[in-house]
């Protein structure tokens, strides 16, 4: 299937890590698996996850001043607990934890009436489940997977019947999120613990689009993903096709008490601006504490990020990738008719800045959001080598105090020398 047009153009994601893990702040999942916290003691949250704050509706007003255009919500984590009422497996919020209730569709039908489109987390692995431990990766990509008590057999003891029952339970476990939910995106993970062949891929894939032919899927499906999903760093090179960064605000996926070190508005804005302008999308993790709320250091990031989006939502919304590295010292992007380039600032530019290789004239540039027009010259320039296009500074009071934007209006479809220049 084609990717379907929103993803590309919602520029904007935020993704939920919300899970039994927040009543103690300690890491999803992982904390057990690595034995950082003894199995017992992660499983005992289950007593102290409440969801008593839980406002899907605020959320999504949260995430749509942000500026975003979907969400991710991890309906079930590698530890298999479930935030909806699953009839399959043995672990859900709805009958093992105070909550008490489907915690998914409340989550859904809030977005959706916000106009933001579903987007669910579910990992492939199951380290609870009494069926999961029981093949091995014929080419595991790390001793753990070899070693782990929670993804291996003993002695390397095999069962593949065992395995089959694990199929079944997270296929159903699928087709409940799809039938109920109806997803208009599914976020996989866990995939590394398994050759694509063992868990069933292409089978998956069918069932799920059979469900709703739209649904995108990430790259955590392996050859049946839509869109490639580096994590917690930009690339240098943009994946080949769509694809979305994803990032904690600071350095935790879900919620952790100690851990204060949340990147700044202004930072936040670099890596997204930086995103948009390689051609992909940011997905920005907040972790809910076991209550529902969101952290005020984090919501408040999302409102900076928000209004800065909001401020510059032309240069933003409706673009495609900009100019490649070299042609201009900061990100941009170009307007889908290609005949706007939207020059990123992130310092004050001083005298004037510089664009290389543009072959096209310029017909106009203005501040993009306070609407004042610049100056523009062309020096230089030598048969096909085109001269140095050169546009005033603004003045200081047109600068945004995170990142001024430039709208360079072309005579024509954006036209890029690339070439080494005269011998």
């Amino acid at each position: 299937m084609p990717m379907q047009p929103w993803f590309p153009d919602a520029k904007l994601g935020i993704f939920l890590h919300y899970g039994i893990y927040a009543v103690d702040g300690v890491p999803e999942s992982w904390s057990f698996y690595t034995g950082q916290v003894p199995h017992e003691q992660y499983m005992k949250q289950l007593d102290g996850f409440t969801a008593s704050a839980y406002d899907p509706a605020a959320w999504a007003d949260l995430f749509a001043r942000a500026g975003a255009r979907y969400a991710v919500l991890t309906a079930r984590h590698h530890d298999g607990v479930s935030l909806w009422d699953s009839a399959l497996g043995h672990l859900n919020v709805a009958d093992h934890t105070p909550a008490g209730r489907d915690l998914i569709g409340p989550y859904a039908d809030a977005l959706r009436e916000r106009g933001l489109k579903v987007g669910l987390y579910y990992s492939h692995s199951d380290w609870n489940h009494p069926d999961y431990a029981s093949v091995i990766h014929p080419d595991a990509p790390n001793a753990e997977v070899r070693a782990n008590r929670y993804v291996s057999p003993d002695a390397g003891a095999e069962d593949p019947e065992a395995w089959i029952r694990y199929l079944s339970y997270r296929d159903a476990q699928v087709a409940e999120l799809t039938d109920r939910y109806r997803p208009d995106l599914l976020w996989f993970d866990g995939e590394w613990e398994r050759s694509e062949e063992q868990w069933r891929m292409r089978e998956l894939a069918e069932q799920i689009l059979a469900a709703n032919p739209e649904t995108v899927l990430n790259a955590r499906m392996l050859s049946y993903g839509d869109y490639a999903t580096p994590e917690q760093g930009v690339p240098v090179e943009a994946p080949d096709g769509p694809w979305e960064l994803c990032l904690t605000v600071n350095d935790s996926w879900g919620f952790q008490h100690d851990d204060r070190n949340h990147k700044s508005v202004r930072q936040l804005i670099r890596i997204f601006t930086e995103t948009i302008a390689m051609g992909g999308n940011l997905l920005l993790d907040v972790g809910p504490r076991q209550d529902g709320t969101i952290p005020a250091e984090q919501a408040e990031r999302l409102e900076g990020l928000g209004a800065w989006i909001a401020r510059h939502r032309e240069a933003v919304y409706g673009t495609v990738a900009g100019l490649p590295a070299g042609h201009h010292y900061g990100p941009s992007t170009l307007s889908a008719d290609r005949r706007t380039l939207y020059l990123m600032c992130f310092d004050a530019p001083r005298e004037t800045l510089c664009v290389r290789g543009l072959r096209n004239p310029v017909k106009r540039v203005s501040v993009l959001g306070a609407g004042t027009e610049l100056g523009h010259a062309v020096t230089g320039g030598l048969q096909d080598v085109p001269g140095l296009q050169w546009i005033d500074a603004p003045a200081e009071r047109d600068l945004d105090p995170y990142a001024t934007v430039l709208a360079v209006e072309l005579d024509g479809e954006l036209d890029l020398y690339r070439g080494a220049g005269r011998d």
